[in-house]
């Protein structure tokens, strides 16, 4: 089959071709959700698919562009995937359940509307973030299937061989299958816990491309923009408190991209960066954002952290930062998420407030829980470090050095350990 970057340039009209290109680029995910939820197979529906867009070059220069071209590419991609399951039926007996796909498909002519298409968007992100499946699994899925990335794109960002992903997606979307979940939009009472399943599988991305868990580069951004793409998605079909909550605080997070890096790969701390660097466009439309998610109450974890980063986004310079405001939002964010990793953050934005030997009596309650964490340790000997202690930071350094899994991270902590003496 040709690939359909092939099969739309040979086109003999370019207007056309340009108007498909911009198709598939723009609405292939929308296609494709409407689809899978008609066939009820997401392999099927992406051969279909890909079918349907190349006869669209075939036939739109002599028959000319339709009124309604997403629905055009939707019913030529369900009578594609009729004829697969028909030519597939010629080859074999086909079980009963086949039968019934390839009569219930063939039986429905309805036409796809608008809202129809983008319900079912809605429907395939909470299909892949279905809580029957694993989270790996449902990360998986979500990049592949909403998002679009290749298998080989998601393993290299999660440092896996792409056959341990491969098997991730093929086994949720036998997991789907087998189990029967359905493509639906769930009731009033289900949808909150299904939504906080997509915001936390969206959470889950857009962390590992801004700060890599492992690896040679300390961020991925193409991951980064396909979270926050999600993340608009889903506020644009499921307008939500924390939705536009954990938006902006992706947004802000973003907005300091290209001040965290310098040109060797090496880390710049906030307190150190070039603060003209930052994309206030980001920070504008997140606080816009912020103000939406704060009239809900109660209060949401990714509305609150959003609050953190605007405190730190709304500061001139890293001295003008107001931690008093700042540790305010920390101890709300202790009752909300009270994990001991929100308690370190609120330690070190104490210590910044009060002094580093105040932020290391509240550090020392952490050190048992937080002992194989290897930002414990660097946090450790930072407030070491600013309280003058040499020998205790460096011994800090180094056993943070023995947990870190990314070489810029562990350059950085060199660094550190350099400039003690």
């Amino acid at each position: 089959m040709l690939g359909i970057a092939e099969g739309i340039t040979m086109g003999s009209d370019p207007v056309i071709a340009a108007t498909i290109e911009v198709l598939f680029r723009t609405e292939h995910r929308r296609v494709l959700a409407t689809v899978v939820r008609l066939v009820n197979d997401f392999d099927l529906a992406e051969d279909a698919v890909q079918e349907a867009f190349l006869a669209a070059a075939d036939q739109w220069p002599q028959q000319g562009i339709p009124v309604h071209p997403v629905a055009w590419l939707v019913s030529s991609a369900r009578f594609k995937a009729i004829d697969h399951l028909r030519r597939n039926s010629k080859l074999r007996v086909l079980s009963a359940d086949l039968v019934r796909r390839v009569e219930a498909t063939a039986a429905d002519h309805r036409d796809v509307s608008e809202q129809d298409i983008q319900d079912d968007h809605l429907r395939l992100i909470l299909t892949c973030c279905h809580p029957a499946l694993d989270l790996q699994v449902q990360t998986a899925l979500t990049l592949r299937e909403v998002c679009g990335l290749t298998t080989e794109a998601i393993a290299a960002a999660f440092l896996v061989p792409p056959a341990t992903m491969a098997q991730r997606i093929v086994r949720g979307k036998a997991k789907i299958r087998d189990a029967g979940i359905p493509f639906l939009i769930p009731g009033a009472d289900e949808l909150p816990l299904r939504i906080e399943a997509v915001l936390a599988v969206c959470y889950l991305v857009f962390n590992e491309g801004y700060s890599a868990s492992s690896g040679a580069s300390h961020t991925c951004a193409d991951l980064s923009r396909e979270a926050i793409r999600l993340g608009r998605l889903v506020c644009e079909l499921c307008p939500d408190a924390e939705g536009f909550g954990l938006l902006a605080l992706m947004l802000l997070h973003e907005s300091r991209r290209e001040a965290r890096i310098d040109a060797a790969g090496d880390i710049i701390l906030l307190e150190e960066q070039d603060r003209s660097l930052w994309n206030h466009t980001f920070i504008a439309e997140a606080k816009a954002l912020l103000t939406r998610a704060r009239a809900a109450e109660p209060i949401g974890g990714y509305t609150i952290q959003a609050a953190i980063s605007a405190v730190h986004a709304s500061a001139a310079t890293a001295s003008a930062t107001d931690w008093t405001q700042m540790v305010a939002w920390y101890d709300l964010l202790v009752q909300a998420t009270p994990t001991p990793v929100v308690e370190l953050n609120r330690s070190v934005a104490i210590a910044m407030r009060d002094g580093p030997e105040v932020g290391l009596k509240l550090l020392t309650p952490l050190q048992a829980t937080l002992a194989q964490y290897h930002l414990f340790h660097a946090a450790h000997a930072d407030l070491l470090r600013r309280a003058g202690r040499r020998t205790e930071s460096e011994v800090a350094y180094r056993r943070a050095l023995k947990l870190v899994q990314q070489e810029p991270e562990r350059r950085f902590l060199m660094r550190r350990l350099r400039e003690l003496h």
